[in-house]
Formats: C-alpha cells, structure tokens, sequence
C-alpha cells in the first residue's frame, strides 16, 4: 500500500479504478474518531456515482491492528463536560456510516490482518468482502466498558451464515475473542489470505475476484466457536439475561459455565442487561436500519448511565481495570426505549 506521507487520519485515494481508504492513526490503533468518520463517509459519497470507481479497499497501516472500536474516550469525557447531544450526534454519524457501507453498490473490501473490535467492526463486517489474514481476531469488549454491542453488530451477529442469535448474543454479551477459523466459521470473514499487502495490490491491479482466486486460503484450523455451538444454543437463546442465566445455572457441561464466568467477570451488570434487551429486540428488527437505531435509542440510554463512564475509566484511562459498576439496572428501564 501507499506508505503515508500525511498525519490526515484517514488517507484517501485513487489507484486505477480503485478508491483507497487508509486508517493512518497507528498509535491509538486506528480508534474511530469523528474526523475518520467524516472522511470515510465523504470518500463513498464521492465515489458512489463516480464510474470510474469500481470498487473500495479499507485497510490499515497499523502493525497490530485494523481498528480497535470507537473513540470512546472521546465519549466518556464528553459526557462528563455535559456535552451528552454532541456525543449523541457523534455516534449516530457513525452508525449513519455502518448503514452505508451495508448499501454500497460497489464491492467494499475491508482487509482485516490484526485487531478489529466495536466499531471497527461497523466499518468492515457490514462490507461486501471482509478479508482476514492469520492474525487477525475479532472481538465486542464493550460489556467491560459499561455499554451495549452497537454499530449493527447487535443485528448482523444473528445473521450470519454460520451463526444464529444464540451465537450472536454469546459473541455480544462475553466478549468471546473470535479466532481466524471462527471468523471463516460464522461468516464474518468471507476469505483469508497469507500475503496481505500482495492481496491489496492485486486487488487494485486486477480486481477483488481475480485477487481472491489467486489469493484464497482454506481454512485448515478448527473453529472453537463451533465446538461450543451446543453449549451456546442451550444457554444463549434466552429473551432476556434473566432466562440466559438461569439457562447457565442449570446447564450440565460445568467447563463452559466457567469459560462464560470468566469471560464476563469484569462485565458491568446493568450493560449485560440492556444488551441481552437490545439483541432480543434485534432478532425482529425489519432491516439493519432498524437495528441500528433501536441501537442509538439504547446507547443514548446507557451512555447516561454512571457505569459507562466508570468502565471507560477503568479500562481505557487509567487503565487499572478496578471497576466500581452499579448494582443492576432492571430490564424495563432499558426494553422501554427499544422497538
């Protein structure tokens, strides 16, 4: 790829008949910040009805990572300065672009070779082809940060080819690390390749089908997701956390009680409960249109709860991972706002 020579954010470009989106904040891991999103979504306004644009590659120029989720640093402290619209108009903006993306009429190529979390997830998984190499994982960590699964993730989770909405929820609710097999498993990755910066070159040389055939992996590794199906389909199909927990507290396999126990240690208990809602809600959401704002209804909800700005603290701030969550919300607080 194009080596950057801006500290613009988000690097824009034409290559051929290809338009090239590079997330360029390497060292916050390409965290989404207003200014990406502004960028991203005036590039594919430009380029929808540009015929010279045939197709859109998204890729990073971090070593570790595709992007790390939202700035939701940004958010805690805009919260915390009373500025609770602007924060409200930032994430609908970003969500906005989620619904974009999912509408491109031109293959959009995100290629995923090392960490995609929350809303990175928004700005790859939505896209036509979301291409992955062996290092990269995903996973939606916002539980630990007092706040919900959003930027569609709560709807396209249920969805996936090799998923269901007990697997969605599990993924939703744990913050479960999906591996590369998992990722070419459920769906959420559609090809993995070895060689990424030749894949992206090849994709502008000759197109996103001729680089994939040439490009292609088989997936040789075992998804532990899918061994876990049966466990997650009798515990996670539940409505409500409430019916999930008491699924979990009767279930017989005891090792993955304790791999759900340990991977929702640290969660907020109120941020548990709006999410099992907001996935409930989702599986009957019409479109992703509709998923995506029963997500901005939910979100401007929890972003006024204190344990968002608590678990931002904890995790992303001062990084002590000592938070201090509330006692649980009731569910009616959160399904009042939820379709």
């Amino acid at each position: 790829m194009i080596t950057p020579t801006t500290d613009a954010p988000v690097l824009v470009s034409i290559r051929q008949t290809t338009g090239v989106l590079e997330l360029n904040r390497p060292k916050a891991l390409n965290s989404l910040n207003h200014d990406m999103i502004t960028i991203i979504a005036e590039a594919l306004e430009s380029w929808v009805a540009d015929d010279r644009i045939t197709q859109v590659l998204i890729v990073s120029h971090s070593p570790k990572a595709f992007c790390s989720g939202g700035d939701v640093r940004f958010a805690r402290e805009g919260i915390i300065n009373g500025q609770q619209a602007d924060i409200d108009a930032f994430f609908a903006e970003e969500y906005d672009l989620n619904h974009v993306i999912s509408n491109f009429p031109k293959p959009y190529i995100a290629l995923i070779d090392g960490i995609v979390m929350g809303g990175g997830s928004g700005i790859s998984l939505h896209g036509s082809h979301r291409i992955i190499t062996d290092k990269a994982w995903l996973s939606m960590p916002e539980m630990a940060i007092g706040y919900i699964t959003d930027v569609g993730m709560s709807y396209l989770l249920q969805r996936l080819p090799g998923a269901n909405p007990a697997i969605g929820a599990f993924i939703g609710l744990t913050g479960y690390r999906l591996t590369p097999a998992d990722l070419i498993h459920t769906g959420a990755a559609t090809h993995m390749v070895s060689d990424a910066a030749g894949f992206a070159e090849s994709v502008i040389a000759e197109g996103i089908e001729a680089a994939i055939v040439e490009y292609a992996l088989d997936s040789q590794s075992q998804s532990r997701l899918a061994e876990l199906a049966k466990d997650i389909n009798a515990t996670f199909d539940g409505s409500s956390w409430e019916r999930i927990d008491a699924a979990l507290a009767t279930h017989p396999n005891h090792e993955f009680r304790e791999l759900v126990q340990e991977l929702m240690s640290a969660s907020s208990p109120s941020a548990v409960i709006a999410t099992a809602e907001l996935f409930a809600a989702n599986r009957q959401a019409k479109d992703l249109r509709a998923g995506l704002d029963n997500e901005r209804r939910l979100g401007e909800l929890v972003r006024r709860h204190p344990d968002f700005v608590e678990g931002v603290r904890a995790v992303l701030v001062d990084k002590t991972r000592d938070p201090h969550f509330r006692p649980a919300q009731d569910a009616e607080f959160f399904r009042q706002v939820l379709s």
